[in-house]
């Protein structure tokens, strides 16, 4: 099978401390209860207040004219897509984009849109690389409709654009006349990291979404939020895609619950990354990126051992992370706690001397 997820090994130890993603949060037992007692309607045709209520209020805190519900951050990401750009457009983006390398080339696929990859350190390209990718508007290149930037930067660490660097792109897109569009699938990381609001964090932005899914802990969905008309056209796309949903207001309460209790508590996984990078450069050979949110990205071949090596020892001991763009990652969530960082140095310490 080359797609479908490999079923779970049975003589695989329980896991016990999940760092693979953000994405593996369990829904609270107060987040539970939100979710039971959630007024529902139909979602598809306008009807659930609850689906509602989180709407305007993710418009509201990205300082937005409306939003919409969505079950996934991909689907955020390419509906926007859809609506900003037509076939055979051209769209801006770092090279480890999510949109590049993790959506499975749905915005080729779907929308006949080529993605450019521009270069830079830490999964962020700089204004100066931005303005050096445009060209004139001919009849011989794509029409570049739009630039998109990911926040946090996944692949890069989990890396913070400052602010001043996405002010500069959204000059510089809107002199020449290109729509900006923000991946924000940790954009409350960012701003909890940098105390700059979610308002201020997304001014300019065209389009700019929230992932409900990741270290907000709720068990589904995001939120895609710009101008009206641009909203409308989504909801076109979104129901295209088999994105309209039903008593989707189970899946809201737990979103809007995030909202109320979930946003400040991201410092504590943002602590939690910083611990797990102190105790991992302290072990000798390991190199680590110091982290700065809740994304920790380490190489242990210094130490004598290859990062699948240390993934795969380390899963034998209920311990399970990632390997992405050639390092191992760790991600700290709600479901993690300090003791568990804790524990999961003592083990990367055990397999080095073993090796």
């Amino acid at each position: 099978m080359l797609y479908t997820p490999p079923p779970i090994d049975p003589k695989a130890p329980p896991v016990r401390i999940n760092l693979l993603s953000d994405t593996q949060t369990k829904p609270t037992a107060a987040m539970r209860e939100a979710m039971a007692r959630a007024e529902v309607g139909d979602e598809q045709v306008g009807d659930d207040p609850t689906v509602n209520a989180l709407c305007e209020r993710v418009a509201d805190l990205l300082g937005k004219e409306a939003a919409v519900y969505m079950p996934s951050g991909t689907m955020c990401n390419v509906t926007a897509t859809l609506v900003h750009c037509r076939p055979g457009d051209e769209i801006l983006a770092h090279e480890t984009a999510h949109i590049i390398a993790r959506e499975g080339g749905a915005h080729a696929a779907i929308g006949g849109f080529q993605v450019t990859q521009l270069k830079g350190p830490d999964g962020q390209f700089t204004p100066e690389t931005f303005r050096k990718a445009l060209h004139p508007r001919t009849r011989y290149q794509p029409p570049q409709t739009v630039v998109s930037v990911e926040q946090t930067a996944n692949i890069g660490g989990g890396t913070i654009w400052k602010k001043a660097a996405l002010d500069e792109i959204v000059a510089i897109a809107k002199q020449h006349g290109l729509v900006t569009h923000m991946d924000g699938a940790r954009l409350l990381n960012a701003t909890v990291a940098s105390g700059i609001s979610p308002r201020d964090m997304t001014a300019g932005w065209d389009s700019a979404w929230i992932d409900f899914s990741k270290g907000l802990g709720a068990p589904i969905g995001g939120v895609l939020a710009g101008t009206r008309a641009f909203i409308d056209a989504v909801w076109q796309w979104k129901q295209r895609l088999g994105g309209s949903m039903r008593q989707a207001g189970v899946c809201a309460a737990a979103c809007i619950y995030a909202l109320d209790h979930h946003v400040d508590r991201l410092a504590d996984d943002h602590a939690n990354a910083r611990a797990l990078a102190r105790g991992l450069s302290q072990i000798s050979g390991i190199e680590v990126q110091e982290p700065e949110t809740n994304l920790v990205f380490f190489r242990p071949d210094g130490a004598g051992v290859a990062g699948d090596k240390m993934v795969a020892a380390l899963r034998q001991r209920g311990v399970t992370l990632a390997m992405m763009d050639g390092r191992i990652r760790a991600c700290t969530h709600l479901d993690v706690n300090a003791s568990q960082v804790e524990e999961t140095i003592g083990y990367v310490r055990e397999i080095v001397r073993g090796a």
